[in-house]
């Protein structure tokens, strides 16, 4: 099916001001060269026919940047950030100070890579949110691989349900380093009380892609559960997230 309308070439809008102009020097002024006017064209009737499944990484990502640099090949800058990054899902996810680093990308790049990042985060939160965890299980898997599974850096987050197990908080409690995250047990639970929750699942990355727990893993998830248990809360779960698996200490044994 063929839609005309959708992605038209027009004049480029100044949505970020004179960012365009910082990340596109070297980029010549006037019209589109026919060629790159052609392949935009091509590949974006290809996504649309096709969808996602008929573009690779570095593909989706042209996408993407035509917004940001409307006048220049951006094949190679979408090769580039796969190189550095890895995969589609890393560059989303870097780190704004490090997609900075690579030449040919600023403040455009960054904040269309951004948008589709939080994008698809808040569509897997939508699908989680309000909802019976039980039932809902494997949207909220989807969701904490969405948000977590590519982090540079671990991330300690907390979601919090009522008395029927419904989801109504998912909140960060901490950012970390490659290997660490500060977490505060009382912390989590005062804020169970603050927002009348009943019960908690505690979700962390590692960025090294292995799930496994370490040995302080185990030890703030115990001093989590007891000090759950002597204000009356569950602690369902404690959620590891690796690249491609996650570790569940219910299932594991570890609770």
């Amino acid at each position: 099916m063929s839609h005309p309308n959708h992605f038209a070439e027009g004049p480029v809008l100044p949505l970020w001001g004179n960012d365009e102009a910082q990340i596109t020097d070297a980029v010549p002024t006037g019209k589109q060269p026919s060629y790159i006017k052609d392949h935009r064209k091509r590949l974006r009737d290809r996504f649309m026919t096709g969808g996602a499944d008929a573009v690779p990484d570095y593909e989706m990502l042209e996408l993407i940047l035509f917004r940001a640099i409307p006048r220049r090949d951006v094949k190679p800058l979408a090769h580039k950030l796969i190189e550095t990054f890895g995969d589609f899902n890393r560059v989303l996810s870097a780190p704004i100070e490090r997609l900075a680093e690579i030449s040919g990308v600023g403040d455009a790049v960054i904040t269309e890579l951004k948008i589709v990042e939080a994008a698809a985060h808040r569509l897997a939160r939508s699908k989680v949110m309000e909802r019976h965890v039980i039932s809902s299980w494997d949207a909220i898997l989807d969701y904490c691989h969405t948000t977590m599974a590519h982090r540079e850096t671990e991330q300690f987050r907390v979601l919090y349900l009522d008395r029927k197990n419904v989801l109504i908080a998912d909140e960060e409690q901490g950012k970390g380093t490659v290997d660490h995250v500060p977490v505060y047990p009382r912390e989590v639970v005062k804020r169970a009380l603050e927002i009348n929750a009943s019960a908690l699942i505690l979700v962390h990355n590692h960025p090294s892609g292995d799930p496994t727990p370490s040995e302080s893993d185990i030890i703030v998830t115990n001093q989590i559960q007891d000090a759950a248990e002597a204000l009356g809360l569950v602690l369902h779960d404690h959620l590891i997230i690796g690249k491609s698996s996650e570790l569940s200490f219910k299932a594991s044994g570890y609770l």
